[in-house]
């Protein structure tokens, strides 16, 4: 075996799936515990990424080796033929997609893991054409973000167009579908950006269309980098300007809002869906004594998360809300419950409300079962901070076909059941006193007549 295909085989070992065309050309091995690849494109341009884990997860992505987390840091570097770099980009994204099913229902799934990406196709731009970011990953998943300049203004730059592909001919992610084709969706962007600066927003953006919602944060981009050093010069986003852009929670005296919408939310891994969850969401906060209530719009929430043997993770997230986890956990090896909630959202104010709760005991049921509650409940993170939940039904553990396993009910709808019970008790027991009544005086009623 030669030292090339050694490395081949080493780096298939320990990166996961890698394409064979990506992998060919290697010309020493790297040290895979930075999961950073590089190949020599036909064109002489060079492309360098590595996959980074999302900030504070420290060591856990060892090479991917030690199990897959939610969301990814994606990095790409471009040199040209001179090794210079010429492209520079680091940014988080993920997607939600939505699809009718083959009963001509509407589901939502999604799109949070892109541990397996490659950027075949990301190109440095010439004469013709300006740069473009091209990224592949999960199966059939492609994300294009094209840059152009304008002759009258030779000083920037555009972000122009962003297309996104998916293919529902993937049986693990869609299926249910009940169209099996390649999709893709359009968004004209025409971000204009100066040449010499890098471009920066941190604060979740979100894109929309169709079917389709994209969402970014952590976004550090320059399409043109000038004499191949990265500039230390930023250009913000409008919402990383000042936090008080964000959209607010609006405070109100009302102490009973209308009910929330009902959402349906799910988590996919590489096995399929791992995480189901239906349920109306109502925030109550308290906050310098100031009560505010909002409820949860499912049509306009990104839903991701992570599965692993012994906890699961739903996170929703929104233009105001950074993120709402809920953490869940097996407890004596067959049972699940709701162990964990965390909050941070804007407020009115432009201040960040952030507050945590790791001891709950909540939606207690077995697993392989789903846990369901019609009725109104209330989750008491903090005693300023509770939520509302509203026709809830969620599964973490053990997901079988994308579907809900028999449901456990919580105590609130036992309680309907103890209604009917009592009212049938009581005229049972008024039966009975009538009946003892009627034959009492029944007999009575003989024993005269032998008397006589």
């Amino acid at each position: 075996m030669t030292r090339a295909e050694s490395a081949e085989s080493w780096l298939l070992q320990r990166c996961g799936r890698w394409s064979s065309a990506l992998l060919s050309g290697f010309r020493e091995p790297f040290p895979c515990c930075r999961c950073s690849c590089r190949r020599r494109l036909l064109s002489g341009i060079m492309v360098c990424f590595r996959l980074a884990p999302v900030p504070g997860s420290g060591f856990l992505l060892l090479c991917l080796v030690l199990g897959a987390v939610s969301s990814y840091a994606l990095e790409l570097n471009l040199t040209d033929s001179s090794n210079a770099t010429c492209l520079y980009a680091k940014w988080q994204m993920n997607f939600t997609i939505r699809y009718e099913t083959t009963d001509k229902h509407n589901k939502t799934v999604p799109i949070s893991d892109l541990g397996a990406a490659t950027y075949n196709g990301s190109f440095c731009g010439d004469d013709q054409n300006g740069p473009k970011i091209a990224v592949q990953f999960g199966s059939g998943f492609s994300w294009i973000v094209n840059f152009t300049k304008e002759a009258a203004s030779p000083s920037t730059y555009l972000v122009d167009t962003i297309s996104f592909s998916y293919n529902t001919n993937d049986n693990k992610t869609f299926p249910d579908a009940k169209e099996k084709e390649v999709f893709t969706v359009n968004n004209r962007v025409a971000l204009k950006i100066p040449l010499n600066d890098i471009f920066r927003c941190n604060s979740l953006s979100t894109l929309e269309n169709r079917d389709v919602v994209q969402h970014y944060w952590d976004v550090h981009v320059q399409a043109f980098v000038q004499n191949g050093t990265v500039s230390t010069t930023e250009f913000l986003c409008d919402k990383d300007k000042t936090v008080t852009t964000a959209v607010p929670i609006v405070p109100t005296t009302l102490p009973s809002p209308t009910k929330p919408v009902v959402g349906s939310y799910s988590v996919v891994n590489s096995n399929g869906t791992c995480l189901l969850a239906t349920m109306g969401l109502q925030l109550n906060i308290t906050h310098d004594k100031v009560a505010s209530v909002f409820n949860i719009n499912p049509n306009t929430t990104n839903a991701t998360g992570s599965c692993q043997p012994q906890t699961a993770l739903l996170r929703l997230s929104s233009s105001n809300i950074k993120y709402l986890d809920f953490v869940f956990a097996v407890k004596n090896e067959n049972r699940f419950y709701l162990k964990e909630v965390n909050v941070s959202m804007i407020l009115v104010n432009g201040s960040v409300y952030s507050i945590s709760n790791t001891n709950l005991s909540y939606w207690d049921a077995p697993l392989g079962s789903s846990y369901m509650c019609n009725k109104e409940q209330t989750v008491s993170v903090s005693g300023a901070f509770q939520i509302n939940t509203f026709d809830l039904r969620v599964q973490p553990f053990s997901v079988t076909e994308g579907k809900y396993s028999t449901a456990q009910d919580c105590s609130a709808d036992d309680d309907n059941f103890l209604v009917p019970i009592a009212v049938g008790a009581a005229l049972a027991g008024v039966l009975i006193l009538v009946l003892l009544a009627y034959f009492i005086g029944l007999k009575r009623h003989h024993a005269g007549y032998e008397q006589f």
